[in-house]
């Protein structure tokens, strides 16, 4: 594994997000890290193909772009939605006996076993699921909430429908035991959704070590901004470093 191979920083958005959310991070993070957002069927270039709702329907669209053994080694972050996406594929390459991700970074996201607080706004009413929304600060700023409902509403319906099932799926319990990927747990002092004190509980679902910080924001502290980009490519490097250093001679 050559020591100047890039660590690969794939990245997973939000809930109703896409993958613009991540531009000009592949100059932020860093030297030594390639960023690469990933996006669902769905979402912007995927636009025409239906979202998918399932937990099975995401692993056939996504696992099999971590199926190569010889990729050398790379970091899995998502926001939101996008944490349990990328806690999802690290689950199934452990269950496949495949490598996995150096580090899995999670942000704004509870674990699976702690209920969220958007969790029943399936069965509600478009007026119902947006006063929902807002008053726990999902919505994004500075957005006209009269066109976003219009506009995202029935996207954002299908994502909370897949957040669903993979929490549900997380639940099970794995018949290969306990991960042992480290994680980093990232959180916002200002997010309802998921405080520094609930993402703590991220420590459940790995046996690896558990590292959290927290940056300055609310929901939606992806966006924008270059301390995120730069700490998950410091992240990335060292993660990195580590991987390389547990790797056979010989």
């Amino acid at each position: 594994m050559p020591d100047d191979q890039p660590v690969r920083l794939h990245c997973f958005a939000h809930s109703a997000g896409g993958v613009s959310v991540f531009d000009g991070w592949a100059e932020r993070a860093g030297p030594g890290v390639e960023v690469r957002a990933l996006c669902l069927p769905g979402g912007e270039r995927r636009r025409s193909e239906p979202r998918v709702t399932t937990h099975e329907a995401l692993l056939a669209d996504v696992l099999p772009q971590f199926t190569d053994p010889c990729s050398g080694p790379y970091v899995l972050y998502g926001h939101g939605l996008g944490a349990m996406v990328a806690l999802t594929v690290t689950r199934a390459l452990h269950e496949a006996g495949m490598p996995g991700p150096a580090l899995l970074a999670v942000s704004a996201c509870p674990p699976p076993h702690v209920p969220c607080a958007l969790a029943d706004v399936r069965g509600a009413s478009d007026a119902e699921v947006l006063h929902i929304l807002g008053g726990n600060g999902a919505v994004p700023p500075g957005s006209d909430e009269g066109i976003w409902l219009r506009a995202m509403l029935p996207v954002l319906r299908a994502d909370l429908e897949l957040a669903k099932a993979l929490e549900e799926a997380a639940r099970t319990p794995s018949s290969r035991g306990p991960l042992s990927t480290p994680v980093l747990v990232l959180a916002s002092q200002a997010n309802p959704l998921a405080p520094p004190a609930i993402t703590d509980g991220w420590w459940q679902w790995t046996e690896g070590p558990v590292r959290s910080r927290t940056v300055p924001g609310r929901h939606f502290f992806v966006r924008g901004g270059r301390e995120l980009p730069r700490l998950l490519g410091r992240a990335c490097r060292v993660a990195g470093r580590l991987a390389r250093e547990r790797v056979p001679v010989g």
